[in-house]
């Protein structure tokens, strides 16, 4: 199959290519870094494209698809996507909340939209978008982060609703704590030691669970259509809701 990955250089990304790959299919992959792609190229070899590319730019996206040469998409995985600080709203840098808006909601409908009519024609295809537990479940700081991750659940299911009859499928995966990514450390504005201390004495999930479940999915009979597949380590769970007593 060929399957398109954004965010491809790192993390999630970079294992979903690699597991990909391994399994034989063709991959693309957008990232805004060359040289980490670069690297991933060298070490995949040429059942992996790599293709820079800012999600956040609507111009760049354009040029990516430009550049394709593909005569089928089979897998969009929309995994492009980020947390910046953890602030309360009131204090939350514009800068910041605009990032995630503009790199979680609007980079992944404006690929989705640049896949669908070729899937809808081709009366087949799979779109993967990469939600959160943050979509589902609030905690402090997470405000525009986790609003960004329930847009993504709401818009998949409003997918289906839209793509029903082309046989073309839509999965949100909605993953909880993850370690050995850059995720933590990019929230903290590369304060590695901060970003480490999420994870202090936790067996959290890791990249190659998130891959492992793509690649899953990609394997489904064509007639079968997931809607959400929520992850969680298992040392991880809901608490109560949070009672604030006064004087």
């Amino acid at each position: 199959m060929n399957v398109l990955v954004t965010g491809a250089s790192s993390g999630f990304g970079k294992s979903i290519c690699q597991i990909l790959v391994e399994k034989g299919h063709k991959v693309v992959g957008f990232a805004r870094r060359r040289d980490k792609l670069d690297a991933l190229k060298a070490q995949l070899g040429d059942n992996f494209m790599p293709v820079v590319c800012d999600v956040c730019d609507f111009a760049s996206i354009d040029t990516a698809f430009s550049a394709l040469k593909l005569d089928k998409i089979d897998v969009l995985v929309n995994n492009a996507g980020l947390a910046l600080g953890l602030e309360p709203m009131q204090s939350l840098a514009v800068q910041d909340w605009t990032t995630m808006i503009n790199t979680n909601i609007n980079g992944l409908v404006y690929f989705t939209q640049k896949v669908l009519p070729q899937m809808v024609t081709q009366q087949s295809g799979l779109v993967i978008n990469m939600g959160s537990i943050a979509g589902s479940y609030p905690y402090p700081g997470g405000n525009i982060y986790g609003a960004t991750k329930a847009f993504v659940k709401q818009f998949s299911l409003n997918l289906r609703a839209d793509l029903i009859g082309t046989g073309v499928r839509v999965t949100n995966i909605e993953p909880g704590l993850c370690s050995d990514t850059e995720f933590s450390n990019i929230r903290f504005k590369g304060d590695d030691e901060k970003a480490a201390k999420v994870y202090d004495n936790v067996e959290a999930i890791k990249p190659d669970d998130i891959a492992n479940t793509v690649a899953w999915l990609v394997e489904q009979p064509a007639h079968v259509n997931f809607n959400r597949i929520e992850m969680m380590p298992v040392a991880q769970a809901s608490g109560p809701l949070a009672v604030h007593r006064g004087e």
